[in-house]
């Protein structure tokens, strides 16, 4: 069952949920099948799908990933304020929300019900140059996850702040070597139903006809 979510409304209305997160209630893995099918369903480079997709919901597992994500984010927070203050003041209201949730998250990723960790074959080493081809053959799927999820009335939101341990990650999941880690999507049913699209700047400061 999914919502009666326009195509736009879909769209502009997946949010990254971290405060909303209801740690509580199960999140059934045949729902994230759905959500992981539909995601497969994304592009890849020549057609490759060499992506891979560790759906972790063992208590120990999840407070381990939690642990390392929290390490890196502590490291992170301490140098947000410092570029938070070279900011507008409306902009700086903004970072301050978004902090007060991100912090939220950090303290409980490892009590989210389902992590949803995307990765992509590689091989030892990333290949050399611009990597757009490797990661536009994995990150458009992760958001389809993401409006998967969001039409079936579940939350995620997007972090990578766990790749600074991604070694030490890997291996306690079992992950090879040659298979890369992308983005991780914690995964749970949401509280509240006041989604609605995020305040942006105007196109026109971004937009280039033709020239920059």
């Amino acid at each position: 069952m999914t919502l009666p979510l326009s195509p736009d409304e879909l769209l502009t209305t997946t949010r990254s949920v971290r405060k909303r997160l209801d740690l509580e209630r199960p999140v059934p893995i045949e729902l994230v099948r759905e959500c992981l099918e539909v995601a497969l369903q994304a592009p890849t480079g020549s057609n490759s799908q060499n992506w891979h997709w560790v759906v972790i919901t063992d208590a120990g597992l999840r407070r381990t990933v939690g642990d390392y994500y929290k390490r890196s984010y502590d490291a992170y927070s301490d140098q947000r304020a410092a570029r938070n203050a070279a900011l507008s003041a409306e902009r700086q209201a903004v970072g301050a929300r978004v902090a007060t949730s991100a912090d939220h998250l950090a303290e409980h990723m490892g009590d989210v019900p389902v992590l949803v960790l995307a990765c992509i074959t590689v091989g030892e080493d990333f290949p050399p140059g611009n990597q757009a081809g490797l990661w536009g053959s994995l990150l458009p799927a992760a958001w389809s996850y993401q409006l998967a999820a969001r039409a079936r009335g579940l939350g995620s939101a997007w972090t990578t702040l766990h790749l600074a341990y991604e070694k030490e990650v890997g291996e306690a999941l079992g992950i090879p070597p040659h298979v890369r880690q992308g983005v991780l999507l914690p995964t749970a049913y949401y509280t509240g139903e006041t989604f609605k699209p995020a305040p942006r700047e105007p196109l026109d400061t971004v937009l280039h006809l033709d020239t920059w």
